[in-house]
């Protein structure tokens, strides 16, 4: 079969989820090998789970650290468009999962600069000025399939989906088996949902 003609995906991500990492790595992957057209976009864990009653006070503590990150996408992305966030996802993300480094100033100011981006986009971390711009992008993914899901979100054309959630991510021919089912479920009218319960944590190596 020929891969010719590149296929969209766009793809809804929170920097701090591990398992919207790992899945991102997987995409990456495919697209070395078949011709997709990535469009990366930006959701909140936050903004998702904002208004939970049955969460624990420090998860709602940690929701909000996590929203500064996704803030300094927002700021990217405001002053040099949407084509910069694959590069600083990778950089947050690289910083995050492997490396372990804190969710402050510090790290956001090293990922901007490292990803060719004024380190003083960090500053935005603190700012609610830029929450608008992730609300509306959040809407824009959970609203392709619905709220009782997290993150990735990912839109192969005008089919989206959660996930898939996968560990470690695969490489090699293993990634592109995937992403051949995962088209296969897309185009399957009526497909809803195919799920078992994590055994495992993220696997980053």
């Amino acid at each position: 079969m020929r891969h010719d003609t590149p296929t969209p995906v766009d793809f809804w991500f929170d920097p701090t989820c591990p398992w919207a990492w790992l899945t991102s790595r997987w995409i990456l992957e495919v697209a070395r090998q078949r011709p997709l057209e990535l469009r990366w976009h930006l959701m909140s864990l936050t903004v998702l789970n904002e208004g939970r009653t049955d969460l624990p006070e420090r998860w709602h503590r940690d929701l909000a650290v996590r929203l500064e990150p996704v803030r300094v996408c927002a700021a990217a992305e405001r002053e040099y468009g949407s084509k910069v966030l694959g590069r600083l996802y990778t950089e947050l993300g690289t910083r995050f999962h492997l490396e372990r480094a804190p969710k402050e100033r510090a790290t956001y100011a090293a990922a901007l600069a490292a990803a060719g981006l004024d380190p003083a986009l960090a500053d935005a971390a603190v700012s609610d000025a830029y929450d608008g711009a992730v609300r509306a992008s959040h809407h824009d993914g959970i609203g392709r399939v619905g709220t009782d899901v997290g993150t990735p979100v990912v839109a192969v054309g005008d089919v989206a989906f959660f996930g898939p959630v996968v560990t470690p991510a695969p490489r090699g021919e293993a990634a592109t088996r995937l992403w051949d089912g995962v088209l296969a479920v897309a185009a399957t009218e009526g497909f809803f949902e195919l799920k078992r319960t994590r055994t495992r944590e993220p696997v980053f190596t």
